[in-house]
């Protein structure tokens, strides 16, 4: 209740002094009054201070604002439920909540469930408010003020790319941490991975679900490279999922600039994974666009872009005193212009990838670098030998290793060595890492602690294609042509020239951002990439496009949940119904606006 609105009827006496006043009028001499008695009967009313008649006008009028008076003080009936509650609402912006399988689509029909949720609040509960998207945001700080909350509600904003409530739930329990009677509410349709991780934390979830079927196909993911049989080709695999329960026909369509260069029908059966490659004739730089043709729940995953450059050829200088083994896999890789030499020149000479096959260098090259055995002190730290060590496992889903089969390979010696903060195993030995790999001021770095004549690798076939792995993952050209495409919402980091101030970004939807460039560390790291799109960047006289997407198997094809798990035996289920505080002062407006029309249909018919 607000009863501080009561003050208002201190206007009720002002529609009764409307009724008793009337204007001075002249009097004029008439031979007869018969037809004035009529005339004269409906004014007298207006006489200032004569008794006040029964005229429902007037009670008409005194009930209006006697009614929009009662509104104002916000009456309700009170529920049963003990107050004083403290509401943790997280409201999902992942892609998946563009879908429009409820009208308008999920994302909207979970405002309405927390407008529901806000209007059911008593004076002495209060809210949280935080959007679960690529980050979590804070949206409103715990308040009891209804009108804030509606206002936060407005600053909720879906995007495009993947998300999960995890953080979010994790930032929930650390505000409900200590405090009487919590409920974190989620308002989502469940298209996210594993919460595991609460399964053992007492969260006091409530699910709100939204969502009623998946009806969707979408691109999940893409990628263009070199055909290996063609360097003047493009090898681009589409990948597409059904995520409905029924069969889907649709037709992908894949551009080059605004040019049409291929297109292929999919019949996809349930729950289906379609992959399928496109090799097509390129001559210059330029933007791969797959789009699926076809109507479906959800819009964003339908199109999906890839920025597509011929990179020059890598220049890489072999540092050895003599490996042919290492010399004939370097030459099979092609687009790729070898020096061999015997002692690292200067800064590197300007190669892009300096290979150390054994040997010691006063300083660490300034480029990308694969290195094998010998390594300086200040970036690997050496520590004794080992004999015969034995591989165990390898990493297969990196890049470096992808075909890589290391099965009977043996090792006479190799290099124990403390792992730098920059290094990730990649190979496994008994006790420790074989190879590993990282990037540390920006640049990559393979490092294997072996010396490869100590071994039999160079007589597998896995050596050669290891070679060309990594030769490709060290590439500068074939880095930074990565990060020109990119998952939505993951930040852009984009290296600029010395001298640099700022860049202008150009989003999507064709607004713009100014990002200042670090000068120590010459980049900018963007982080509003919740659009799926393409960016364009400007900066002095360079211009570069940068692509979006969403490329999420979760996003596509997950179906809406009414409940999630919180570990192998916690469940959350739906929102659960109970008594509230229902606020009257909707209804007692609405019986306004009726007594309005009684009254304009009783004055006009009085006055017909």
């Amino acid at each position: 209740m607000s009863p501080a609105a009561f003050w208002f009827a201190l206007t009720l006496p002002v529609i009764v002094i409307l009724y008793l006043l009337r204007r001075k009028r002249v009097t004029h001499l008439v031979a007869s009054t018969v037809l004035w008695q009529r005339f004269l009967a409906e004014n007298q009313a207006n006489a200032p201070f004569q008794k006040l008649r029964n005229h429902l006008l007037l009670w008409l009028q005194l009930l209006l604002l006697a009614l929009i008076i009662f509104a104002l003080s916000r009456p309700f009936f009170a529920s049963t439920e003990v107050a004083g509650r403290l509401l943790v609402a997280i409201v999902d912006a992942s892609a998946s909540m563009q879908s429009t399988d409820v009208s308008p689509n999920r994302f909207e029909a979970s405002r309405k469930l927390l407008q529901q949720q806000i209007d059911g609040m008593s004076p002495s509960d209060s809210m949280v408010l935080l959007q679960a998207g690529v980050v979590t945001e804070v949206l409103q700080s715990a308040t009891r003020d209804k009108t804030l909350l509606r206002q936060a509600m407005g600053r909720l904003h879906v995007s495009d790319a993947a998300s999960t409530p995890a953080d979010a739930l994790n930032l929930a329990l650390t505000l409900i941490k200590n405090t009487d009677r919590p409920e974190v509410h989620l308002f989502s349709d469940g298209a996210f991975g594993s919460l595991d991780q609460f399964e053992n934390q007492q969260l006091p979830l409530v699910l709100h679900p939204v969502g009623a079927r998946i009806e969707n196909a979408g691109i999940v993911g893409m990628e263009a490279k070199a055909n290996p049989e063609n360097p003047s080709q493009r090898a681009v695999f589409v990948t597409v999922a059904n995520g409905s329960s029924n069969r889907m026909d649709r037709v992908l369509e894949l551009r080059f600039g605004e040019d049409k260069v291929a297109s292929k029908a999919f019949q996809l059966a349930p729950a289906e994974v379609v992959s399928d490659v496109f090799l097509v004739n390129q001559s210059r730089n330029g933007v791969f666009t797959a789009k699926l043709l076809g109507d479906d729940d959800l819009a964003s995953d339908n199109e999906a872009s890839v920025i597509s450059t011929l990179p020059p050829p890598i220049k890489v200088t072999l540092v050895t005193a003599g490996n042919r083994f290492l010399e004939k896999a370097l030459r099979s890789i092609p687009n790729l212009e070898l020096s061999i030499v015997s002692a690292l020149p200067s800064g590197a000479d300007g190669a892009d990838l300096v290979v150390l096959d054994n040997v010691a260098v006063p300083s660490w090259p300034n480029a990308n670098v694969l290195c094998f055995a010998q390594a300086p002190t200040n970036i690997i730290q050496v520590t004794a030998r080992v004999e015969a060590p034995a591989i165990v496992d390898w990493r297969t889903a990196h890049p470096i290793l992808r075909f890589v089969n290391l099965d009977g390979v043996s090792i006479a010696e190799a290099l124990s060595f403390n792992m730098p903060p920059w290094g990730v195993a990649m190979v496994d030995g008994a006790k420790q890492a074989l190879v590993i790999a990282g990037e540390f001021d920006r640049h990559r770095t393979v490092y294997v602690a072996f010396d490869l004549l100590q071994s039999t690798w160079p007589l597998r076939i896995s050596f050669p294609i290891f070679m060309a792995n990594a030769v490709d993952w060290l590439n500068p050209s074939v880095v930074e042509a990565a990060r020109t495409s990119f998952r939505a919402g993951t930040a852009l980091r984009w290296n600029v020239p010395s001298g640099t101030p700022s860049v202008e970004i150009t989003m999507p939807d064709l607004s713009k951002r100014t990002m200042q460039v670090d000068t120590q560390r010459l980049e900018i790291v963007f982080g509003e990439t919740w659009q799926h799109g393409l960016y364009q960047l400007h900066y002095g006289t360079n211009f570069q496009l940068v692509a979006a997407n969403l490329l999420s198997g979760l996003e596509s094809t997950t179906p809406p949940k009414t409940e999630i798990s919180l570990g192998k035996y916690s469940r959350s289920g739906g929102a659960f119904g109970r008594p509230t505080n229902y606020e009257l002062w909707r209804w007692i407006l609405v019986a306004g606006l009726l007594l309005c029309m009684g009254e304009w249909w009783y004055f006009h018919r009085r006055t017909a």
